[in-house]
């Protein structure tokens, strides 16, 4: 043993590595091993040497350190597991031997020496472990052994044990949920929320720069799911991490200070909307003051950007962004508001300066920025505000939507590998978007704009029709291919309905580019094909009043199109839209009245509010559908709507039927009795005459007098 330590650290190496390759027993094996494990602790081994070591014992020989129950006479009980886990932590600084399947199933000996108390002399053999742990998370298979073999759990109890290398268990934990999030709290919820807990009322209780430090830790441990947020744990770390911020945000800050503080503020947002914000006074000053410091962020950064200073300030920015939306959702909320009317009022005047500056930058863009993941973000919270604010700003965002249109006709033609910058939409049941869906956010903007004539005609000009139908027809296809399920996707449904909305304000307003634009012809054709699939499934009853109503609309002014003459596609489309007209009222029993009385059917009570305005519509449209097209009269006949309406009218109480539903349900009867014979024949057998005396129907009552 002396002889072998004798000299030079790196000829020493050499002996000991000849003598772990030569022994003739394990005690010779062992001192060398020593000294090996002396000279890595030393920081003495270079790759090659480290190399040569594992060359030469491999992984057998630290395993069987590991297992290995007893040390030899004089040594503590944990010297082989010590000598054993220095030599993998040695092997692990090499990335190929760190994800090898020998270290991995090692994971659950890395977590045992964690949860184990720490012996005196036990601290190195923690380091070697940390090391390892650290080693293992940067290799791709890494993080899933880690989260399965049940990393998570002992970090957590490791950092809330405050014990040796904890602040090393912390970032561990930062690094795992980073690469694996929704898994570690699939798995291990409540040691995360223990964690958090811990980590809020520090946060709280810290007067130093700890506080700050903390709230660049707090994001990464805030949970995805709202039920996690929910009960008395979640309701108190909430209610710390509000204290502690409004500690923060009340006093007087350096940048470096107040940056942290809205990037954790905006994870709360994302994760649960304002419910984190008490209700009252103090709530309510607290987020206007958000929303206020969040504006001047925006206001200061964007309004005379410094390309290098603005590099910088991208993701506290894009935080500011998310506290902004929430904003624009506190000032328009109306029951239970946190916002009394004259802080709204204050706060969306200094909102309307904040959106100025997000334009301003916008206008400064390049073509070769476009695809930078902060133009996205930009743009997604600029569609915020079109969205609900229609007024303000208006010929500032007119100049803008030429590039607004092309941005999102590049980014949805080319996808974009960018991934975008964390700013997830509020209140969503979904993630968010993939950044190349700017138009998904830019739709509920666009179709305000498309009822008002000079962003209309600016938009028609920039091609956004034929853009908005490529975009419905990928919405469609996303929509078709996904199984039947009770729930659809919600964004894409919603986005189909606003672009049926655009396209009705573009069919009412502007007719004459209906009839030359063959964007129009096609998406007819579209509509023809897409109703008859909708309408069996009653959870897309909106989508199904918007996509009908549309197609109605549209082939009043298209009635000259082939695809309407007569076609199985068009006869199914109108099968449809008729079984969805028809279908919508009922006869119900009405206590207080001689007779049952008309009411909306159940089967559309709960989605009436959002589509009341389309079925009549609808109604207006088929009535003037109907002397278009010869072959349709015959349909409604075979259809036996006549039939079904005449019995409804002649079982209910009047008084049930409202003006507007008289005139919805005359309108399409005075068209079928001045357009067919037939029609004409079948409403007089069932008593007609009577029943359009009865409502007041003048104009059926002489139309069915006529000869």
């Amino acid at each position: 043993f002396p002889a072998m330590a004798s000299g030079s650290g790196h000829a020493t190496l050499k002996r000991c590595l000849g003598v772990l390759r030569d022994a003739r027993n394990d005690s010779e094996q062992f001192a060398a091993l020593l000294l090996v494990t002396k000279a890595v602790r030393a920081g003495e081994v270079d790759a090659k040497t480290r190399r040569q070591i594992f060359d030469a014992i491999g992984f057998t020989f630290p395993t069987r350190l590991l297992i290995s129950g007893q040390a030899p006479p004089g040594c503590p009980p944990h010297t082989f597991r010590a000598l054993g886990l220095t030599l993998l932590a040695c092997f692990c600084t090499d990335p190929e031997l760190a994800g090898h399947s020998q270290v991995l199933n090692k994971i659950p000996t890395f977590n045992e020496v964690l949860l184990s108390p720490c012996p005196p002399d036990g601290t190195p053999m923690v380091d070697d472990v940390y090391q390892c742990l650290s080693a293992v998370l940067a290799t791709a298979r890494g993080p899933r052994e880690l989260v399965a073999k049940g990393t998570v759990s002992a970090l957590c109890q490791a950092y809330l044990s405050g014990g040796h290398g904890s602040d090393r268990a912390l970032t561990l934990l930062l690094g795992l949920l980073a690469i694996a999030e929704a898994r570690c709290w699939q798995r291990d919820a409540p040691q995360l929320l223990a964690v958090l807990s811990k980590l809020s009322g520090d946060f709280l209780k810290a007067e130093d720069m700890t506080k700050f430090e903390l709230c660049e830790v707090l994001p990464h441990f805030i949970p995805l799911s709202a039920p996690l947020m929910q009960g008395s744990q979640g309701s108190e770390w909430l209610h710390r991490v509000y204290k502690g911020l409004a500690d923060i945000l009340g006093s007087k800050l350096s940048q470096s200070q107040r940056d942290p503080a809205l990037k954790l503020a905006a994870s709360l947002v994302q994760a649960c909307g304002a419910e984190w914000i008490p209700a009252g006074s103090a709530g309510s000053k607290f987020l206007a003051l958000l929303v206020n410091l969040a504006c001047v962020e925006v206001r200061l950064t964007l309004e005379e950007p410094d390309h290098m200073q603005l590099e910088g300030k991208k993701e506290v920015v894009t935080a500011c962004y998310v506290l902004m939306e929430m904003g624009i959702q506190e000032c328009l909320r109306e029951e239970n508001p946190l916002l009394d009317e004259v802080q709204k009022m204050q706060l969306m005047r200094i909102m309307e300066e904040a959106f100025g500056a997000v334009i301003f930058y916008l206008r400064q863009v390049k073509q070769e920025e476009l695809r930078d993941p902060f133009i996205f973000a930009s743009v997604r919270v600029l569609g915020a505000w079109m969205a609900e604010e229609t007024s303000s700003l208006k010929q500032e965002i007119c100049e803008l939507l030429p590039f607004l249109v092309h941005y999102a006709r590049k980014l949805f033609k080319e996808g974009s590998p960018a991934v975008s910058l964390p700013q997830a939409e509020l209140g969503s049941t979904e993630g968010p978007a993939l950044p190349q869906d700017a138009l998904r956010f830019l739709l509920p903007g666009f179709c305000h704009l498309t009822a008002e004539d000079r962003p209309r005609a600016i938009l028609v000009s920039q091609g956004a029709p034929a853009l908005l139908y490529e975009y419905f027809l990928h919405q469609w296809e996303v929509l078709s291919s996904e199984p039947p399920a009770p729930v659809p996707l919600m964004s894409t449904e919603m986005s189909l309905q606003t672009l049926c909305g655009i396209f009705l304000n573009l069919v009412v307003t502007a007719p004459d580019l209906v009839r030359r634009d063959k964007t129009f012809s096609s998406l007819m054709d579209v509509l023809l094909k897409s109703l008859p699939l909708l309408l069996p499934q009653e959870h897309h009853l909106v989508l199904a009043a918007n996509v009908a109503t549309l197609g109605l609309m549209l082939a009043r002014i298209l009635a000259g199109s082939a695809a309407l003459q007569g076609t199985q596609s068009a006869k199914e489309f109108f099968g449809a839209a008729l079984r969805l007209l028809s279908q919508a009222h009922t006869a119900q029993a009405d206590p207080g009245s001689d007779g049952p009385a008309v009411a909306v059917s159940p089967a559309y009570t709960s989605a009436w509010a959002d589509i009341q305005e389309l079925w009549f519509l609808g109604m207006q449209a088929l009535a003037g559908c109907i002397p278009l097209f010869p072959w349709l009269p015959p349909a409604v006949l075979g259809a036996r709507w006549l039939e079904g309406l005449s019995e409804l009218l002649g079982r209910v109480s009047p008084a049930s039927l409202d003006l507007e539903l008289i005139t919805a349900f005359q309108g399409v009867l005075v068209a079928l009795a001045r357009a067919s014979e037939p029609c004409r024949d079948v409403i007089l057998a069932h008593h007609g005459t009577e029943w359009a005396n009865l409502y007041g129907m003048a104009a059926l009552e002489q139309c069915l007098a006529e000869q």
